[in-house]
């Protein structure tokens, strides 16, 4: 257990039967009337992002969650098959437990959440950017490198996302995954 001034982003706790993590919070002092804390959490089950407010030193019930990088191999109808790193050990994920699923590739890292009490996974995580290959875009232009228009282009693991109009076919580029955009191209 832990009280409202021991809260920092990404801490998990247990509200209302339900696992949550800590995006932001904020401490408030009104001039009227005692302090309180007012947060943003996000639920592990369903992914809503709700507004909390606690009061000042209330009590809070905190998750233990334990994060281990685990590479993914490969997707059948039973899940995603990961493997643990270190102990080669293999689990299954099911596919609401992954965040951003259409970035992933074949040998991939990312991070798998299990909470300690049940053993179970909660969530998954891909790394904050991945590299991938554009396997299918229009033909750029020459010059076309100082506007900011855009064209869509097909990944190698079938996601399409907006590029810059100097981007080719075959060409690496770097991709934010938590908004699925374009962060820069990277040169072989």
């Amino acid at each position: 257990m832990t009280t409202t001034s021991d809260l920092k982003n990404g801490l998990c706790i247990e509200l209302n039967n339900d696992l949550y993590t800590l995006l932001d919070f904020q401490h408030v002092k009104p001039g009227k009337g005692g302090a309180f804390v007012r947060t943003k959490l996000k639920s592990l089950s369903t992914g809503k992002v709700i507004d909390h407010t606690f009061n000042a030193g209330v009590r809070i019930i905190t998750a233990r969650v334990e994060r281990r990088p685990y590479q993914f191999l490969y997707k059948d109808i039973m899940g995603y098959h990961c493997m643990d790193s270190t102990t080669f050990e293999q689990i299954i994920v099911d596919e609401d437990r992954m965040s951003a699923q259409q970035l992933l590739k074949e040998g991939g890292q990312l991070e798998v959440w299990i909470h300690q009490e049940t053993n179970k996974v909660i969530h998954c995580v891909l790394p904050t950017s991945v590299v991938l290959q554009v396997m299918y875009t229009e033909p750029g232009l020459k010059g076309d490198t100082a506007t900011k228009a855009l064209k869509f282009a097909t990944l190698e693991t079938g996601c399409q996302i907006q590029v810059p109009l100097f981007i080719d076919k075959h060409d690496l580029v770097k991709v934010d995954t938590r908004t699925k955009t374009y962060l820069e191209r990277v040169k072989n």
